[in-house]
C-alpha cells in the first residue's frame, strides 16, 4: 500500500477497507438461516417454484419443514 494511502487509510474507518466488526451471534443467527435454506432447496418444488399461487407455495414449504 502507497505511503499517502496509509496514512489516510485510518481516517476512513470501514470505508477504508476494514472489515466490519465481526458479531458472533449474529452470524450464527445467518448461517441456521443459511443451512436451513439450502435444505428447502433440496426440494424441487420449493427451488424452481412449480407452484404458482401464493398459498400452494406456502403450503409446500410447511410440508417440506415438517418432513426437516
Amino acid at each position: 500500500m502507497p505511503a499517502d494511502q496509509r496514512a489516510r487509510h485510518p481516517r476512513r474507518g470501514t470505508r477504508g477497507c476494514r472489515p466490519p466488526a465481526f458479531d458472533r451471534e449474529a452470524y450464527k443467527q445467518r448461517n441456521a438461516v443459511e443451512r436451513c435454506i439450502n435444505r428447502l432447496k433440496q426440494w424441487r418444488g420449493i427451488a424452481s417454484r412449480y407452484e404458482k399461487t401464493a398459498a400452494i407455495y406456502l403450503a409446500g414449504l410447511h410440508v417440506a419443514g415438517i418432513f426437516l
